[in-house]
């Protein structure tokens, strides 16, 4: 017997109709790329994206057919989320800090009909637009007044272009499992890999992301994601926003500390996201001008990598800001993890509270996990045992787009994320490498991640990084590479010492080599492989 329920399509185009039914005068504000402040709301933001269907449908585009984006986190980014997923098409987000050869096989890969770009990045494409082989036009999305001179055939000025459209348009009754986004990772071998979300796959993620226990988004927020909207769909907030009509304040292409620190505090920022990397460029501006605070924030999301507990705790203890550490995977749209406290944990001692903080968190309802040894055996949640973190549920990859890597799911489903973690009998997970970078030392596993949060806690260290070098004994140890605070001291020995008060004995790195900068990837994570390549024929004085 079947129940008596209306069978009503999830689809995003409903996120942003009700968006404008019930929060139509709410801000949505930017930071333009051309330089003034933009504001306007979700009625704006309303007609101008099926503005952009209309536009779509003038060029022939067809559902399932992929249409490009270079952009940062702007309203006009915000009205092609909608617009072509809303019109049936496929929203493909590129990361314009990828290699050049790196975007021209994704764009093919994808086959992109159409590339929107900010203006940032028309030089960058100008450079590859001979090798861009299904590409038919680029829209620039400037107005008239600020339109470049191109080289990129076909191009057109995105307000023109959406001016001559009527705001009157049909959202289609899609299926709600058909395409509605393309994101590519790179954190995969080989050539970077598609991942194709779905309209239902993307309502779900939402309602996940609105929930108390997720990120706790609703109506009384302004948001501003810092976490570009070309990295995992800004880790689902574009849709989850609209979903429960809160402000957004969208920051640009002013990722520094003080861009960011200005928008926090004159938008009265309530809730904002992103990578530990942009928090330290934050944190380091408002010790730099003692005299500034954050009276406005109370919650602040921090994934991509691991937050260290001085982070935290700077937020915390400093600024009055609660910290929620979150972990996901651009195959699972993100979001996985979230390191809200159990009701247990209120009123116990601050030290007992970071213990748990510093941890990825607990999944969402949604997300299943588990962690398995070598075997694929089912290792327990005790917090001490960690083995292959796995992860199955209605917004986690099924496949690669195109078949790309074959067959990722095991005979149940799960799949691997490539993270080494534990999960406690809270079910609290703590990542504790990936498993290329985890440090195999005489037959014990070292967790590059934990050494590194142990390092950054030292008030001298800007940021660190650890890598397994070869040794003729413990087969690995492991190397601490350190980026010093702007005019700090500190001699190896003193790092060394104060480490060895937080480790096991036999963990602390063999040796310290102070740095300049650090290689990142694309999206802010530290570029181990580089350094791995970098050091390869280090010689640690204990060899």
């Amino acid at each position: 017997m079947r129940g008596l329920m209306q069978d009503r399509p999830l689809l995003i185009s409903s996120l942003i109709e009700y968006a404008n039914q019930y929060h139509g005068d709410v801000e949505l504000v930017s930071r333009s790329v051309e330089g003034p402040i933009h504001r306007y709301t979700y009625a704006d933001a309303y007609k101008r994206s099926k503005q952009v269907a209309n536009a779509l449908a003038g060029f022939g585009v067809r559902e399932g057919d992929r249409i490009g984006t270079l952009a940062w986190n702007t309203y006009r980014h915000f009205e092609l989320y909608y617009g072509i997923s809303g019109m049936g098409a496929v929203l493909h987000t590129i990361n314009p800090r990828l290699f050049p050869d790196q975007i021209t096989y994704i764009a093919n890969h994808a086959e992109d009909r159409f590339i929107f770009t900010d203006l940032t990045f028309v030089p960058l494409l100008e450079q590859i637009a001979d090798k861009l082989t299904s590409v038919e036009g680029y829209v620039v999305m400037t107005d008239e007044a600020n339109m470049p001179e191109t080289s990129l055939p076909n191009a057109v000025c995105y307000e023109t272009l959406i001016g001559k459209q009527s705001a009157d348009f049909d959202w289609p009754k899609l299926d709600e499992s058909a395409a509605s986004s393309l994101c590519y990772t790179s954190g995969t071998t080989g050539n970077p890999k598609g991942v194709m979300y779905s309209h239902r796959s993307t309502v779900l993620h939402s309602f996940a992301v609105c929930t108390i226990d997720g990120i706790g988004m609703s109506s009384h927020e302004v948001v501003m994601p810092v976490v570009p909207m070309f990295h995992a769909n800004a880790w689902g907030t574009i849709y989850a926003a609209a979903m429960c009509g809160a402000k957004m304040v969208f920051p640009g292409a002013g990722m520094d500390g003080p861009s960011i620190y200005q928008l926090l505090d004159e938008e009265k920022v309530s809730l904002t996201l992103a990578v530990p990397t942009v928090w330290l460029g934050l944190l380091q501006h408002l010790r730099a001008e003692s005299n500034k605070k954050l009276p406005y924030m109370q919650r602040v999301v921090i994934g991509g990598s691991a937050a260290p507990q001085s982070m935290i705790e700077a937020f915390e203890k400093d600024y009055d800001v609660q910290v929620i550490h979150a972990w996901g995977m651009t195959e699972m749209s993100p979001l996985g993890t979230t390191g809200n406290m159990r009701a247990k944990h209120a009123g116990r001692p601050y030290d007992e509270q970071i213990a748990v903080k510093v941890k990825q968190g607990r999944a969402l309802y949604g997300v299943d996990l588990k962690i398995v040894d070598d075997d694929g055996n089912e290792l327990p949640r005790d917090g001490v045992a960690f083995g292959r973190l796995l992860v199955r549920g209605p917004w986690i990859t099924n496949g690669y787009f195109k078949g790309e890597g074959g067959d990722v799911l095991d005979a149940d489903s799960w799949f691997d994320t490539g993270d080494v973690a534990t999960l406690d009998p809270d079910g609290y997970m703590q990542i504790t490498d990936r498993s290329k970078d985890v440090i195999k030392s005489g037959g014990e596993w070292i967790s590059s991640i934990d050494l590194e949060n142990d390092a950054v806690g030292h008030p001298a260290v800007q940021e660190a990084a650890v890598i397994g070098v070869a040794h003729p004994k413990w087969d690995e140890r492991p190397l601490l590479l350190v980026i010093k605070q702007d005019g700090a001291d500190v001699s190896k020995e003193e790092l060394l010492e104060y480490m060895a008060g937080k480790v096991a004995k036999w963990q602390v790195p063999d040796d310290v080599v102070f740095v300049d900068e650090l290689p990142h990837t694309a999206t802010g994570k530290l570029l181990k492989t580089k350094l791995r390549d970098e050091y390869e024929g280090y010689r640690l004085p204990t060899a």
